[in-house]
């Protein structure tokens, strides 16, 4: 994966991208800190409460306040500042994981980086500079049908979940991808 240079003196650059895209490798190969979208993910106990369980990973699935939040901790170098992450093997948020250094670039990576809703628009404002990867759709797909089967979906299940949720929220965020400050096409 090639990705150009960093820019230089920013605090927070933000990675998007559709799922399955690779936003998390690409984040993981700058050899920076993360903070991962991912982690303020609604626990499937509140998904359930909500009555949005079977959208797990839509917009309205995550904590956007709490991540905007957090983002403006970091973006001002408090000390002392924890993120959550996603535990993909549980498929859950995990609070409290990820100790985030007061000094330095941190990366955000996560699908709704540059989406035009309000909740959405409050976490974009935290981030300096946004990359939007963008992969071919056959083969985005594919990655996401591997990751589900291996987290225990059928692959039947796999597909229908790819075509029902992830396609859904991929044209979500290809449609904001004219907000970025780039687009990498990987």
């Amino acid at each position: 994966m090639h990705l150009p240079d960093l820019p230089r003196g920013i605090r927070l650059l933000g990675i998007t991208g559709a799922p399955g895209v690779g936003k998390t490798t690409a984040a993981a190969a700058l050899g920076l800190p993360v903070v991962p979208m991912d982690g303020f993910h609604y626990a499937d106990v509140e998904l359930v409460r909500r009555g949005l369980r079977d959208r797990k990973g839509a917009p309205d699935t995550f904590d956007a306040e709490g991540y905007a939040a957090l983002l403006r901790r970091v973006r001002a170098r408090e000390p002392d500042v924890v993120a959550p992450m996603f535990e993909r093997g549980l498929e859950q948020p995990l609070a409290g994981a990820i100790a985030v250094p007061a000094s330095g670039t941190v990366v955000t990576e996560g699908n709704y980086l540059l989406l035009d809703q309000p909740r959405w628009l409050a976490v974009r404002r935290e981030v300096e500079v946004v990359w939007h990867l963008h992969v071919d759709d056959a083969v985005r797909r594919e990655r996401l049908v591997a990751r589900h089967v291996e987290f225990g979906k059928t692959p039947d299940e796999a597909r229908a979940w790819v075509a029902r949720v992830d396609d859904a929220n991929a044209a979500l965020v290809e449609a904001a991808a004219d907000r970025a400050d780039l687009v990498i096409e990987l």
